[in-house]
């Protein structure tokens, strides 16, 4: 590996020991193209080397969604909801309220989406697919907290969840990194049955640490319907 990488072999060795040195940008990216590494992994590589870039604001406390991207929000009939950083809920629309209800009774400190799809049992019952999931969640989790890694704030998350919940500590044991894509996500709600959506991210370009996630109902499937009919129900 040292040889592929251009690095000497004693470099390369404290490198795998977790030594203190300085890795640059051009070795690492030597490092990640022997290993094959995904786009996703290289750049949570660099990230851990200092070398990624760090998201616009470089915080994680962000209180609240502001008056105008709420208003974007609520203007779409299909359910909605910002993400800050340390992917804590900071909004959503009433659709998506309607679509997991609980969301507004759980109080702010613990309305963070890694931790209700690992705590929340009401949220895991309408996963049929939770144990795919869960560890996409978990994989792009890390890769988008590389720029965090070590903060307090991080480590006291990922330390609390560890404790509540075996299966988010043996998943995150695994140090799976995975970039977001859209993709399907299929709902069971109790009253209305199942719901099937296509699932994108939008990055505001004024606010770039909020992430809008977007559940738009899989054409071909009674769900535009069905979440009708639970958007009534709740209102």
């Amino acid at each position: 590996m040292a040889a592929f990488s251009a690095v000497s072999v004693t470099w390369y060795t404290w490198l795998e020991q977790g030594r203190d040195i300085n890795a640059s940008r051009q070795v690492l990216e030597s490092i990640g193209r022997v290993l094959r590494l995904s786009a996703a992994e290289q750049a949570y590589v660099l990230a851990l080397g200092g070398h990624g870039a760090v998201l616009a604001g470089g915080t994680a406390t962000l209180e609240d969604v502001p008056p105008h991207l709420q208003a974007l929000m609520d203007a779409v009939d299909f359910p909605a909801f910002a993400v800050a950083p340390d992917w804590r809920i900071a909004g959503w629309n009433s659709p998506y309220q309607a679509l997991y209800s609980r969301i507004a009774e759980i109080v702010p400190a613990e309305r963070n989406l890694l931790r209700l799809v690992f705590t929340d049992p009401q949220l895991r019952q309408m996963l049929p697919d939770w144990e795919l999931t869960s560890r996409y969640f978990v994989a792009e989790f890390r890769s988008e907290a590389g720029p965090r890694l070590g903060s307090a704030a991080h480590t006291e998350l990922v330390d609390s969840l560890s404790a509540a919940s075996p299966e988010f500590a043996g998943i995150w044991a695994e140090r799976g990194v995975l970039g977001f894509a859209s993709r399907q996500r299929i709902f069971i709600h109790p009253t209305v049955g199942e719901l099937t959506f296509e699932q994108h991210r939008l990055v505001p370009s004024d606010v770039p640490e909020l992430h809008f996630v977007m559940y738009v109902p899989t054409a071909g499937t009674p769900t535009k319907e069905r979440l009708a009919q639970l958007i009534a129900n709740a209102g």
